[in-house]
């Protein structure tokens, strides 16, 4: 990666900082999208906290870089630090401190990453002035995007005729997700969609049948590659993506920080508004409507008592889609950042196939739909819930792209 360019007001005064590789925002950003995974995957409850810390990592990133290569807004304010220091150093110690704090159970791994990285930094000034910029970075971030404590934090009470049985299983959202101050949008609420389809209209009896149709365990009309696409879009890993989007010639470190700092922000502020809405709307699922598609009042469905997904029903109501929320955002930054299709195409893994190679499909937006189809084929979401979570994602986005981290006039210029 080409060193960044600060402009030359005389010879003498070009003073050209120490440029990080792609390689430094990455590694960090891939490492905190592990930690934040092995979380979730814990017995114990995920904190609130927790759930912000790649975001804060990648915003810790941007500041630091930003602070010595000025080419965007500062979000959280940040001064200007010195040009000269390590660009490395500021990045790797910027996220290894946000991410010592969010994870303290790993502390010991990350101290070892964090050790070797700044090892091979050879220039001990600007090392250590990077460092210095990147624990103030680090603060700054920390302190920022947290939980609202005058928003009440109302427990899910399960909504039933009394004396009838439900199941007692309480869903996996917790009511701290209504409460966390957003990076970007209004509030999760000015985002909420209107209420899903009635259910005598012809669109439900639609969308209901297609989900039944295709979403089946036992569907005879599901393709192969349908089937497969069900399984593989369970949990995307879009840092193949990422990668060549850094890597791509011209790029500077803090204009990778500042894509994955707004591929962050975009995310929480989607998926908050996208939580709120199930929450608010408490949406039966697939199995649940099919199973008694003979009491909603439809004559244009067709009940199927024995009905069952491809995919295990997430714990947690229907309306909107949360995959195609996420991934209609992601759609969007990723587009403004390199273009609907990138020349190499948008490059894609599977966390639920862990051994499965890369696809490449031809653009973002044929990505996210692929996305929203996958929740079709798996027997979890209905077409309507899913198009009102495109449009959720798709307007947190642009609220993000629009307000934050914007270039300034003299980078505008020399870029």
């Amino acid at each position: 990666m080409r060193a960044s360019y600060f402009g030359m007001a005389a010879a003498s005064a070009l003073l050209a900082a120490q440029p990080a590789s792609a390689d430094t925002v990455c590694e960090w950003m891939d490492l905190a999208n592990r930690l934040g995974a092995a979380a979730q995957a814990a017995p114990a409850p995920q904190l609130p906290e927790q759930m912000r810390g790649t975001t804060r990592a990648a915003l810790a990133m941007f500041e630091a870089l930003n602070a010595i290569d000025r080419r965007y807004q500062s979000y959280l304010g940040f001064e200007p630090g010195d040009r000269t220091a390590s660009q490395d150093a500021a990045a790797a110690t910027a996220a290894y401190r946000v991410l010592v704090h969010h994870h303290p159970a790993q502390k010991a791994a990350i101290e070892d990453s964090y050790t070797l990285a700044m090892a091979g930094i050879r220039d001990e000034r600007a090392r250590e002035a990077g460092r210095t910029i990147g624990e103030k970075a680090a603060a700054a971030a920390i302190a920022a995007g947290g939980i609202d404590p005058a928003v009440p934090q109302e427990p899910y009470r399960p909504r039933t005729t009394p004396g009838e049985w439900i199941g007692a299983s309480l869903p996996s959202l917790e009511p701290y997700w209504a409460a966390f101050r957003p990076w970007a949008i209004p509030s999760a609420e000015a985002l909420r969609p209107p209420p899903p389809v009635p259910l005598t209209s012809a669109r439900w009896a639609r969308d209901y049948d297609e989900v039944r149709r295709l979403g089946a365990r036992s569907s005879t009309e599901r393709t192969p590659y349908q089937t497969l696409v069900a399984r593989y879009r369970q949990a995307f890993d879009t840092m193949p993506s990422m990668r060549q989007a850094a890597d791509a010639p011209g790029r500077t470190p803090v204009q990778n920080a500042r894509m994955f700092a707004v591929y962050q922000m975009a995310f929480d502020d989607a998926a908050q508004a996208m939580v709120v809405a199930k929450l608010h709307y408490n949406y039966w699922r697939p199995i649940t409507a099919i199973r008694n598609g003979a009491a909603d009042g439809n004559e244009a469905t067709q009940p199927d008592p024995d009905w069952l997904p491809l995919l295990p029903t997430p714990n947690f109501s229907e309306y909107p889609c949360g995959h195609c929320t996420v991934a209609a955002a992601i759609a969007e930054v990723m587009t403004a950042e390199v273009g609907n299709r990138p020349a190499a195409g948008v490059r894609i893994m599977s966390q639920a196939i862990p051994t499965s190679v890369v696809q490449t499909l031809p653009s973002w937006d044929e990505w996210a739909q692929e996305v929203s189809d996958s929740r079709i084929y798996g027997g979890v979401h209905f077409r309507f819930s899913n198009e009102a979570g495109e449009r959720i994602g798709r307007r947190a986005a642009r609220i993000v792209l629009d307000k934050v981290m914007q270039p300034l006039p003299r980078a505008k210029k020399r870029r």
